[in-house]
């Protein structure tokens, strides 16, 4: 897959004279207030003004206004972006991509960024960084179709950032290092838009664990694929019940990152690989179904995440499990009725082959646990009734350890992942008790999300567990801030 890359660098202030297509400027609405900023010629200057005057800009994040320069600086335009609350990284970021869009609209290649002293000063450089980087990457990363003539990504190839006046030692250190970690977060979400962007008939169960392996080469990481032989010796029922109506055969993803090898704690990280999902014999309706290329955007998460890692190895120990499989209907297909018996031994009574994806996930949480890991985040487009009550702008937590699952909710926000957690009460658990196994898969027509939720948690053998349902998050039919959308047009 091709990789969008885009060097990021602090310019020194006897470096700023060199010559770039685009000059970004953030402004607020304050400093609108203010006569003309350092370093602006006249005519920019007023003609910033009388915007200002007019309403025309209001320094509200998300607005930009573009001038060309005339040869009046050294670049060929100057783009201004609003940047409104006070020290809030995240309105950063969405500044940031509003900057982006713009810089594509005047097709520039090169950039330089300004940010005013007093507005530097706002911000955590670090957390700063880091958000300004991933907002002009992200906004950047546009799905692209295939198409007999091929279609390519505008590319912003080099952002230089100056804090003007000039930043003092400890201030350049943070920006910088924030502007490489925002560098590195973004590609990793790149790849996982990628990935999940794929038509169903290029990526396979096969074919995602190849990706698998190439990521593993790539940083030097254990992996291992299980095949369906090798998955039938190790008593996955689940992973090989779903995927038996499909003639590409499902795989058991299994990467290993020992980056703490002295410490006891190991983090295990399970992504939905449905790589398309039809409903099996309960087949889902017609209209949208396409959209269930999507249906492995939580292995797409994991495995961006594994990418993330891999580049920055931290100090943490990890195993990504992706149980990967084609849900279709044919004549080998499981169907309502059957009785499967999981990896852990606990039978589950299949009430509906749409709802398979908690299926392969026990058998994921499973895998986890066998080798070693003891807490658990699983990551799956898991459900429509998380969007019949989020919609798409918020994703859906559920989970047996409080702390954990805030300490996942807190990231979210530091990242601009909004999660909403769901309840876990006892009552729910007593619904998915089966008369004929010890569980079923579906068949409460109340709290889908929170039901999906739990029945994973059933294979969590009493470690931390955190469930996260993307579906509606995953996949976006309109752009907004940094997220193009997912959906072919």
């Amino acid at each position: 897959m091709e990789q969008l890359t885009i060097q990021f660098t602090y310019g020194a202030a006897q470096t700023g004279n060199q010559q770039s297509d685009a000059v970004v400027r953030f402004v607020s609405a304050q400093e609108l207030q203010q006569p003309a900023g350092a370093g602006l010629p006249a005519q920019i200057a007023q003609a910033l003004q009388l915007a200002a005057a007019g309403e025309l800009f209001k320094g509200e994040t998300g607005q930009t206004e573009v001038y060309p320069t005339y040869g009046l600086m050294p670049a060929s335009y100057i783009l201004f972006a609003g940047l409104s609350g006070q020290g809030d990284a995240g309105q950063l970021r969405l500044a940031a991509a509003a900057a982006a869009k713009a810089l594509k609209r005047i097709k520039a290649r090169t950039a330089k960024v300004e940010l005013s002293r007093e507005l530097a000063a706002q911000f955590d450089g670090r957390a700063a960084g880091q958000a300004l980087a991933e907002g002009l990457t992200l906004a950047l990363h546009d799905w692209l179709p295939l198409k007999r003539e091929e279609a390519f990504r505008h590319e912003l190839a080099s952002v230089q950032l100056f804090l003007l006046p000039e930043a003092d030692e400890e201030t350049v250190r943070a920006w910088t290092s924030g502007l490489q970690r925002g560098g590195i977060f973004a590609q990793g979400v790149c790849y996982a838009r990628d990935l999940t962007n794929m038509p169903g008939n290029e990526l396979t169960p096969e074919r995602l664990a190849s990706y698998a392996e190439d990521l593993a080469r790539d940083y030097d990481f254990d992996i291992e694929v299980v095949d369906e032989w090798s998955a039938a010796d190790q008593g996955m029922g689940g992973l090989l019940a779903v995927g038996r109506g499909s003639v590409n055969e499902p795989r058991m993803i299994v990467i290993h990152y020992e980056g703490a090898p002295d410490r006891s704690d190991v983090w295990g990280l399970v992504g939905k690989g449905v790589t398309f999902d039809t409903g099996g014999i309960s087949l889902k309706r017609g209209p949208g179904m396409e959209e269930m290329i999507s249906d492995m955007g939580g292995a797409a998460a994991v495995l961006g995440a594994m990418q993330i890692i891999g580049e920055l190895k931290p100090e943490i120990n990890v195993i990504a499990v992706i149980p990967a499989a084609e849900n279709m209907p044919s004549h080998r297909a499981y169907k309502p009725g059957d009785i499967i018996r999981m990896m852990n031994g606990l039978t589950v009574e299949v009430t509906n082959t749409d709802a398979e994806g908690r299926i392969v996930l026990a058998d994921g949480l499973t895998t986890a646990i066998r080798r070693g890991a003891n807490r658990i985040v699983d990551v799956a487009t898991l459900t429509g009734a998380v969007v019949s009550t989020l919609g798409d702008h918020v994703s859906g937590t559920v989970a047996n350890d409080e702390k954990l699952q805030q300490a996942v909710i807190e990231a979210g926000q530091a990242a601009g992942e909004r999660i909403w957690a769901f309840p876990a009460y006892p009552e729910y658990r007593k619904e998915l008790k089966s008369s004929a196994a010890d569980l079923r898969n579906s068949g409460w027509r109340y709290a889908g999300a929170i039901m999906g939720g739990l029945f994973i948690g059933e294979f969590a053998e009493g470690l931390p567990w955190v469930h996260l349902d993307i579906a509606g998050t995953a996949f976006v039919e309109k752009g907004r801030g940094w997220e193009p959308k997912g959906l072919p047009a």
